[in-house]
């Protein structure tokens, strides 16, 4: 019997409420996936509902990048693909991913982003996503990320980072192959946005994004991304966060620095 087609990686922490509904979209979607969840310390019940939906469930100290890294450990196919427990793709992902990776200049890709608001600045965030793609070649893990087994283990895995560790691991593949980019688009959850309000937050992204390109130490995205949080309102770029009020259920309870940087 032929293993699975791709592992799918997903980290989750506190995310009783969609769950169920992800994992069984997903299951219908790429019934030949390996479904691995790595939980990050859940007090809600995430991981028991998880089980008999996902084929292995996971507990990890908190830490997208950690998270990620132990379900590509367990991880039985010869491709990874990680993905957010609030993103919707496109029917025939697996397809898509199977069309990039059969040229074998290609290491990996990601899908583009985009938001169901109909207010122009979604739009704003849609494109700022993409361009990174597209320009300066660096993904966000709302895009759906994913790579060969071989270019994962050449790169060291996710880097366990405090912010942007997906954008680095995107940048750090490159460096084994071509990065491919999807016409096809992960429809992405727009509670962030509505916890601080769009406005807000695609500034946040924004400014997070630009201060990235522009080569400042992660130690520097970590201050500004605090400071402009410090207000305690809730965090729309790490949702899931126990500590911070929003790429989410990658932070550490007792620091509370973010892990990654999502859309």
């Amino acid at each position: 019997m032929s293993g699975p087609i791709v592992s799918i990686i997903v980290p989750v922490l506190n995310e009783s409420g969609l769950i169920r509904p992800f994992l069984e979209r997903l299951r219908s979607l790429a019934p030949g996936a390996e479904i691995i969840v790595v939980d990050g310390g859940s007090n809600d019940g995430t991981a028991e509902l998880s089980s008999g939906l996902a084929d292995r469930v996971l507990n990890s100290s908190p830490g997208r990048a950690r998270q990620m890294n132990a379900g590509a450990q367990v991880a039985h196919a010869d491709v990874f693909w990680f993905l957010h427990a609030d993103s919707l793709i496109p029917p025939n992902a697996l397809e898509e991913i199977a069309t990039i990776l059969r040229e074998t200049s290609n290491v990996g890709g990601c899908f583009r982003l985009k938001f169901r608001g109909r207010e122009w600045i979604y739009r704003v965030s849609d494109s700022l996503g993409n361009l990174g793609v597209q320009i300066f070649r660096f993904a966000l893990g709302d895009h759906g990320i994913f790579c060969r087994r071989e270019a994962f283990i050449k790169v060291g895995g996710f880097p366990d980072l405090p912010l942007m560790e997906d954008a680095e691991f995107y940048r750090g593949l490159r460096y084994y192959g071509r990065m491919h980019q999807s016409d096809l688009a992960i429809i992405g959850n727009q509670r962030r946005y509505e916890q601080l309000g769009p406005y807000r937050t695609t500034f946040y992204y924004a400014l997070i994004l630009g201060l990235y390109v522009l080569g400042v130490r992660t130690s520097g995205l970590v201050a500004v991304y605090r400071r402009l949080i410090s207000n305690k309102a809730p965090d729309p770029l790490h949702p899931h966060s126990a500590s911070l009020p929003g790429s989410g259920d990658s932070l550490s309870r007792s620091t509370s620095v973010p892990s990654g940087l999502r859309q």
